[in-house]
């Protein structure tokens, strides 16, 4: 499904606002960069693949610059956050939407190091994001932070164990840091989209892929840029009361 990003009220939304997406090379990531430059934002687009990041950035209308970054190492990604300040003067929005799928292995079969992996990524890689966003936007008195989790931070799913506690963990770390900086005028909040139309899901077999559109209601996957919108939302003025939130994007998967 298409997503039309050129109305007037969006190409104003995020005007003079500085973006940084991490995992912004590819899929969802990549969305949410050209939701925001097509907002009027300066958006950095920092990705582990520096030439997908470069490529996004490319393509992207008004200023914006492509950063190579391992998520998991906090002092690349604390360096990577004073560059966007001392390239753009400022931080106003973050989605940290950096992750890699799960292994499809039963709990008591998972390989220490796939686990490690993981976890490393998509948990502490959060983790250190968030940690140095905040320490931008909170002496500041704002900003917006979007942790990219997923419907499997509110439900489950056999052999996903490593992934699903991962995202747990996001929708925990979204909770806790939106808590503890409530008052400063950060908000922080996820999203948790469904299955999405993206590379993660190039390796699976047709029948994997219909099993898991029938589990959707909707009957289809979800698109990034449909994730995008949602993520535009929350790190927009009109969520300005909304904090410490899961938004689930997940085309009615948790309904059943």
């Amino acid at each position: 499904m298409a997503t039309d990003w050129s109305g007037e009220h969006m190409a104003e939304r995020f005007a003079g606002r500085v973006a940084l997406v991490t995992g912004g090379g590819s899929g969802i990531g990549a969305a949410c960069c050209r939701m925001f430059a097509a907002a009027g934002a300066s958006v950095v687009v920092a990705d582990r693949d520096a030439a997908s990041a470069a490529a996004v950035a490319a393509e992207l209308t008004g200023p914006a610059e492509a950063v190579q970054v391992d998520v998991r190492d906090p002092a690349a990604v604390e360096a990577v956050v004073g560059r966007v300040v001392e390239r753009f003067g400022a931080l106003d929005v973050a989605v940290n939407n950096a992750g890699i799928s799960g292994s499809g292995t039963p709990i008591h079969e998972i390989d220490r190091e796939v686990w490690e992996r993981i976890r490393s990524v998509n948990y502490d890689g959060v983790f250190h994001c968030l940690q140095s966003e905040l320490r931008v936007m909170v002496p500041r008195g704002s900003g917006a932070i979007v942790n990219v989790a997923s419907v499997m931070g509110a439900v489950s799913g056999r052999g996903s164990a490593a992934y699903v506690a991962s995202k747990h963990g996001v929708v925990g770390l979204t909770r806790a840091a939106a808590m503890d900086v409530a008052d400063t005028g950060v908000r922080v909040n996820a999203v948790g989209p469904g299955y999405i139309d993206t590379p993660l899901l190039s390796a699976a077999t047709r029948d994997r892929l219909d099993a898991v559109v029938a589990d959707h209601p909707v009957g289809r996957l979800g698109t990034p840029e449909e994730i995008a919108s949602v993520v535009g939302f929350l790190a927009s003025a009109d969520a300005s009361f909304v904090t410490g939130a899961l938004y689930l994007a997940d085309g009615g998967y948790t309904t059943h």
